[in-house]
């Protein structure tokens, strides 16, 4: 191997980003961010790199496998690379704006790196961007926070998006009046995770958690079946949230593919209530992911988007048309190409064909006598 093709050799899972594809995900986030400041979320920016222990506090303790470490020489003290943002904002929230007025409404877009990447998710180093709504336990706080995040990816063109809405913490309620061993418990958790009743023969509560599998699509018909149930009444509490959560979705949203999996908990691991992922029609794929959670104690709920799976299903825009603008052109004459639509290429150096040079240097155009002239015709 060459020393140029060892220099472009990367870990796995973390790529460069090339024309036209960089400049397609930064108009994707700022189309995303714009429609969050809309409705009032203001963006904040945490830092790359935490002290572990600030990171891994609260809902941050669950990522902890999943992010990179190592040691401050300024400080002595450990430092991890953010796995997730979801962790900061809360933070942020706990300390910073604790005395700013609740509900709090804030949206991020950053880099995350993690240590494994998943068979869905080849890329380690990704980007986020999201909502938390702070500092409310209503269900309208739910169902804004899921609104805004099918808003948001129906926006960039996206089509086909549905939410599957989950309880995560429902299996763990009905557990409570059960006799399961550790095993059991194993067991029960790789039964209801592979959606197979099968590995469910023989432990307790089998027909009941038989009756969850089922109980699994649209949400009309999903409830119904959850309400047919016997469940405690913990279970049948987190049930009416669920009601309630799905119901102010769809008051507002009628048109919008609602389903439930009610024992789904895969990457649920914080979350104290309802939650949610998003999916688009013909994508395997998760684009995103939220729910209920709290902030040292705080009521909390919001979304992460992740980037690399929705730029997927993201239709590429045009690019802006390239305009080569030769050497002598004035500035105020690129502003005024600039303004007009066109992304403008300034030559350095005097050339004899600036036809051949603009098409070197990828441009569509050029400018002969203040005059656009289209490579392909003139």
């Amino acid at each position: 191997m060459n020393d140029s093709a060892n220099r472009a050799l990367l870990p796995a899972g973390l790529p460069d980003i090339l024309p036209p594809e960089a400049q397609h995900e930064a108009s994707v986030v700022a189309l995303l961010m714009e429609g969050f400041a809309g409705q009032g979320f203001d963006p904040v920016k945490p830092p790359l790199i935490e002290f572990e222990d600030s990171l891994f506090a609260g809902p941050g303790a669950a990522l902890a496998r999943s992010s990179f470490r190592l040691m401050d020489p300024a400080s002595g003290r450990m430092l991890a690379v953010r796995p997730d943002m979801t962790p900061q904002i809360s933070r942020i929230a706990a300390t910073r704006m604790s005395d700013a007025p609740r509900p709090l409404r804030l949206s991020y877009a950053g880099e995350v790196l993690r240590v494994k990447a998943s068979q869905l998710r080849p890329e380690r180093q990704f980007v986020q961007a999201g909502i938390e709504l702070i500092g409310s336990a209503s269900c309208e706080a739910d169902a804004e926070v899921v609104r805004l995040a099918h808003e948001g990816l129906e926006s960039l063109g996206i089509e086909g998006v549905s939410v599957d809405l989950t309880l995560p913490t429902l299996v763990p309620a009905l557990c409570q009046g059960l006799d399961l061993s550790a095993d059991d418990l194993v067991r029960l958790r790789d039964a209801l995770d592979h959606k197979d009743p099968a590995r469910l023969a023989g432990l307790p509560g089998q027909a009941l958690f038989e009756g969850l599998l089922r109980a699994s699509g649209p949400v009309g018909k999903a409830l119904a079946a959850l309400e047919k149930l016997k469940l405690s009444d913990a279970a049948l509490s987190e049930i009416g949230r669920l009601k309630a959560v799905a119901a102010a979705i769809q008051r507002d949203a009628p048109g919008m593919t609602l389903t439930v999996d009610a024992v789904e908990s895969r990457g649920f691991e914080y979350h104290c209530g309802v939650a949610f992922t998003l999916f688009a029609k013909g994508q395997s794929f998760e684009l995103g992911r939220g729910g209920r959670y709290a902030v040292d104690g705080e009521p909390a709920t919001g979304v992460t988007l992740f980037m690399d799976t929705v730029l997927k299903c993201t239709p590429l825009k045009a690019a802006r048309p390239r305009l080569y603008l030769p050497v002598g052109t004035s500035w105020e004459s690129g502003q005024s190409w600039r303004a007009k639509g066109y992304a403008t290429v300034a030559g350095l150096e005097s050339v004899t064909d600036a036809k051949a040079e603009a098409k070197r240097l990828g441009c569509g155009f050029w400018l002969n006598n203040n005059e656009i002239k289209d490579i392909k015709e003139s």
